[in-house]
């Protein structure tokens, strides 16, 4: 994987950086955050934003330990989101959040419907989407409050 420029100054949103979509969506120094989706079509400025807010690299999709969060991208071709979600969720700590990322655009959007769906069978809800990237909207899910179901 590509080495990250410094500074990640990419716009998101006119007067916003990729640093700080990042921040609102809840990333936070020493979280552990694997990564799932990954392609030659990702936004490497984004995720290296995520490791420059956590401190620490992404790990990859072999990590089998807990996370504090995950990075999902998923594209409308990849399969049934509901089954990617359940894999998730297993892997996340209490308080833990899922960063489902979905292409903008034509090629490969997911139906919003989709993302209700399949965050309900998996227990979570949506607490916000985010024009994350150039070409991508991060959706950050997350378990209700009291615990997952």
């Amino acid at each position: 994987r590509p080495t990250p420029p410094q500074p990640i100054t990419a716009t998101v949103d006119p007067g916003s950086t990729v640093t700080s979509a990042v921040e609102r969506l809840g990333f936070a120094p020493e979280q552990v955050v694997p990564e799932f989706g990954w392609e030659d079509d990702v936004d490497d400025p984004f995720r290296f934003a995520v490791e420059g807010v956590c401190g620490a690299e992404i790990e990859d999709d072999e990590y089998t330990g807990v996370a504090d969060a995950v990075l999902l991208w998923f594209r409308s071709e990849d399969g049934d989101l509901g089954d990617a979600l359940v894999d998730m969720v297993g892997v996340l700590d209490d308080g833990g959040f899922v960063v489902l990322l979905t292409p903008r655009g034509e090629d490969g959007e997911v139906d919003p419907s989709d993302i209700d769906e399949a965050a309900v069978v998996t227990g979570l809800h949506l607490a916000g989407t985010f024009n994350a990237a150039e070409g991508w909207r991060a959706h950050k899910l997350v378990a209700p409050r009291g615990g997952r179901r």
